[in-house]
């Protein structure tokens, strides 16, 4: 998740390291190279937590008895990466001229479709770069249309889009006979999109007032001219919760979230929750375990989610479940899903996400025991910058999927992951 400064007196020490140890016992102490290695020589730099697993998954792979003792140990999917036969150095030169001048994403543990990720990302840098570098003046655009009437007609756009803020005094007092946690988050989010809704609906006005000279532009309506004459959302809206969708994309999601609430407002509980609805759905996920907590009088700290994967579609989906949510629209990255057998599985060719079932989040005081090799804890994060920012951290919770015919060192490596939201 997190880029690392690793240098080569990292690699020079965990060498001798290997070497020392190597040397030392008759049995090779595994478990001792790894620790030194993952946790304490690269490890000092990590940082994320889950970056950690990656280490440890690579040194699962390799720190083990069969790179000794299985001849010609295969170190990826691909057939020119092993451990050559020992023999005399020139052997192992020629072993190294044959390997490929650029490596595969195979050869790291990871699907080919990594490739296309990281081309996407290598291009969108360079649009934005290009875009940068476009003069910023206010003359005609294409067609003879100057960018003052392109961001005007923007505006006009998203005001006739945006709705009114919603009654939040009147809210509480409707609800005030159901103090459940559930709509502790209810008010706590309204009061959220009100603040959004009254900073977009005063901003977007004044701008307009700025374009025609009937006010001065200040600093902060320049900032959101620029933005929206690039199609970005400004970020002074970014605030309420991040996001990297372009203008209209994002408000049209807006939108969305503001009927999923809404229809709460109007409906009661919904049967399905969108969990990408909310500008803080780590709290909606901590009201869900507090309200089984005192629906059962436990403490909630002994509380932790079980996940059930729903094979019925949301119009299909029955009421609420007696404990948990019903949560929708996750994505899967980085993995396929095999719907008939409810576990991971090798994403097709092109294929970078997959739209996930409907997951069954359940509050639990004991969680089954299953064989760790078949589980795989995949990280669930807001959007798909996953290190967020230090204010607000994308990773939400671990979500425990069947691995397949993969363990789970074998998904860490692919970067398997769930995301509430995409960048399109």
């Amino acid at each position: 998740n997190i880029p690392y400064d690793f240098n080569d007196t990292d690699y020079s020490v965990s060498d001798d390291v290997l070497k020392a140890y190597l040397d030392a016992y008759v049995e090779t102490p595994w478990d001792a190279l790894k620790y030194l290695i993952s946790e304490a020589n690269y490890g000092g730099r990590v940082t994320d937590e889950i970056d950690r697993r990656v280490l440890a998954g690579y040194l699962n792979q390799f720190f083990c008895e069969d790179a000794l003792n299985v001849p010609q140990y295969p170190l990826s999917s691909l057939e020119e990466y092993y451990i050559p036969t020992e023999s005399g150095l020139d052997v192992y030169r020629d072993y190294i001229q044959t390997l490929p001048q650029q490596d595969k994403p195979e050869a790291f543990g990871q699907h080919p479709n990594a490739d296309i990720s990281y081309m996407i990302t290598d291009s969108t840098i360079t649009l934005e770069s290009c875009l940068a570098l476009q003069p910023k003046t206010g003359g005609a655009g294409a067609g003879g249309v100057k960018i003052e009437d392109t961001v005007l007609g923007i505006i006009d756009d998203m005001l006739s889009q945006t709705p009114q803020p919603f009654n939040h005094e009147k809210l509480m007092k409707d609800k005030a006979d159901d103090p459940s946690p559930l709509h502790v988050t209810l008010f706590q989010e309204v009061e959220r999109y009100n603040i959004l809704l009254n900073n977009m609906l005063s901003t977007l006005n004044m701008l307009k007032k700025g374009i025609k000279g009937l006010v001065v532009m200040s600093s902060d309506l320049d900032s959101i001219f620029e933005s929206l004459a690039n199609n970005k959302v400004p970020a002074i809206y970014l605030k309420a919760y991040p996001s990297l969708r372009p203008l209209g994309s994002w408000t049209r999601d807006l939108l969305m979230r503001l009927e999923q609430i809404e229809g709460w407002i109007e409906n009661g509980y919904p049967r399905v929750y969108w969990l990408a609805g909310f500008t803080y759905p780590s709290c909606f996920l901590t009201a869900v375990l507090q309200t089984t907590a005192r629906k059962n009088a436990i403490p909630i700290d002994t509380l932790s989610f079980e996940y059930s994967i729903m094979d019925a579609p949301e119009e299909k989906i029955g009421p609420q479940p007696k404990e948990g949510v019903y949560i929708k629209d996750m994505y899967l990255e980085g993995a396929g899903w095999n719907f008939d057998d409810q576990c991971l599985c090798e994403p097709n060719p092109m294929e970078l996400i997959v739209n996930m079932p409907i997951v069954h989040f359940k509050p639990s005081d004991a969680k089954k025991k299953r064989n760790p090799a078949e589980i795989y804890q995949c990280p669930l994060y807001m959007y798909p910058v996953r290190t967020g920012s230090r204010e607000r951290p994308s990773f939400m919770v671990f979500v425990d999927l069947k691995a397949g015919d993969g363990d789970s060192d074998f998904w860490v490596k692919r970067g398997t992951a769930l995301l509430l939201a995409l960048a399109t």
